[in-house]
């Protein structure tokens, strides 16, 4: 039996380690696309600031792990497969068979199309290759646009803060961090960040970037008509699962690969994991692509256990969740975080102080959930909106005091052990 896996990233390790242990004797290929060991985009941040060299951020630290597992490492880009001859070709037109396939391709970052998005000295932040070239361009003092404030943006912000560049936010929407904050919330973590000296322009974009003929190298026009000087501007304003390779293969594709709850796609023995594929979402039921690094090793293990066994293990769903710290203070979101449509909502906050917690229910259960500099709750909302448990009278008191959540985590704990109790 011959596994190739297309993709190395944290999906794509996982899958072809789970591989090795659940089928011992089988061919397994890692299809490598970077010029690099796999390695893990989460730890680019900690290569940024200096705290850890390129080597830092590879997966696997030992250069001899794939081999002594028997795993073949082949650098290449998949340009096609062809589903009925079991044919991945790659870019140069060699080929390469397979008994089953797992797609682990992962996303893009993409770039809006503005005049001069393509200028020398404008760079992503989303691979080892991109985040060398910052690290050469950028200096204490250097002048750096970011536009984006994201999840991704503020993990770079976090960065490029550290390492004391003149820093920059251009963010199109209202707030920070808007697909995992509400008004309020996300303003706040743009007001802590300002204070924190980075200047933060939000509800504009930018419309242009010129060669400058001044000092700087570059000049930024956002659409609200300010002119920023630039050496350096990062774009980090989106991704896309990587799919066009897959154009005539018969593999359905969305926003991400359709799979089933086995990971499986619409073409018998090929899967997909990661940020390319279209899991389930547990609080939902539905599918979409969950672009967190948890998600993708969860998907590596399931699927390379289906590979070998068969369509035995479905997917439970994963959580969607995020943590983030920004430049110090830490956010979170959880599950159905924006509400329900009927629900209830509990909120507290603290502005001066940065704090926030606001909690989401359905009925009398927890579904969604999300906080602000407030780091002692993120272990039982997470573990309450994953259990689904009934909260009963405690869901009136959190109402009333949410920061009680803890006592509530606690008092539901307790029923379900008096409820499993044998007679």
């Amino acid at each position: 039996m011959h596994y190739v896996i297309i993709g190395a990233g944290p999906a794509g390790v996982n899958a072809a380690e789970h591989l090795r242990k659940f089928d011992p004797s089988g061919e397994i290929t890692m299809l490598v696309a970077e010029d690099a060991p796999p390695y893990s985009r989460m730890a680019l941040p900690y290569y940024l600031v200096g705290n850890i060299q390129a080597e830092g951020t590879y997966l696997r630290k030992n250069a001899n792990h794939f081999d002594s597992l028997n795993i073949s490492l082949k650098q290449g880009r998949a340009s096609s497969v062809d589903t009925k001859k079991k044919t991945i070709i790659l870019l140069g037109g060699e080929t390469l068979n397979y008994d089953k396939l797992l797609i682990a391709t992962g996303a893009t970052a993409t770039r809006p199309p503005i005049p001069g998005i393509d200028s020398a000295n404008v760079f992503n932040c989303w691979s080892l290759a991109d985040s060398h070239k910052i690290v050469e361009a950028t200096e204490s003092g250097s002048k750096v646009i970011l536009m984006g404030a994201g999840f991704i943006g503020c993990i770079i912000l976090e960065a490029l803060a550290a390492r004391g560049v003149d820093l920059t936010v251009v963010e199109m929407e209202n707030r920070m961090v808007s697909r995992m904050t509400n008004e309020l919330m996300g303003t706040m973590i743009k007001d802590w960040c300002v204070a924190k000296g980075i200047k933060v322009l939000t509800s504009t974009k930018v419309s242009r970037i010129d060669a400058s003929s001044g000092d700087d190298p570059l000049s930024v026009i956002t659409e609200d008509g300010q002119t920023l000087p630039a050496d350096v501007v990062i774009c980090a304003t989106g991704v896309r699962s990587n799919t066009a390779f897959l154009e005539g293969s018969g593999i359905n594709v969305d926003m991400g690969i359709i799979v089933d709850d086995f990971l499986q796609t619409s073409v018998p023995d090929v899967f997909a994991a990661g940020d390319v594929a279209q899991g389930r979402d547990l609080s939902t039921g539905d599918y979409y692509v969950q672009a967190i690094q948890p998600t993708a090793v969860e998907h590596g293990k399931l699927a390379a256990s289906n590979m070998v066994y068969g369509t035995q293990t479905p997917h439970p769903g994963n959580l969607n969740m995020n943590v983030l710290d920004t430049v110090g203070l830490i956010s979170t979101s959880f599950g159905m975080w924006m509400g329900v449509d009927g629900g209830e909502e509990a909120e507290m906050s603290d502005v001066d102080n940065f704090k926030y917690l606001n909690l989401q229910f359905k009925d009398d259960v927890l579904v969604g959930a999300s906080s602000l500099g407030m780091t002692q709750h993120v272990g039982v909302m997470r573990g309450l909106i994953q259990t689904g448990a009934h909260l009963g009278e405690w869901k009136d008191k959190l109402i009333e005091e949410p920061n009680r959540i803890s006592e509530a985590y606690l008092a539901s704990a307790q029923a379900q052990h008096v409820t499993m109790a044998p007679a």
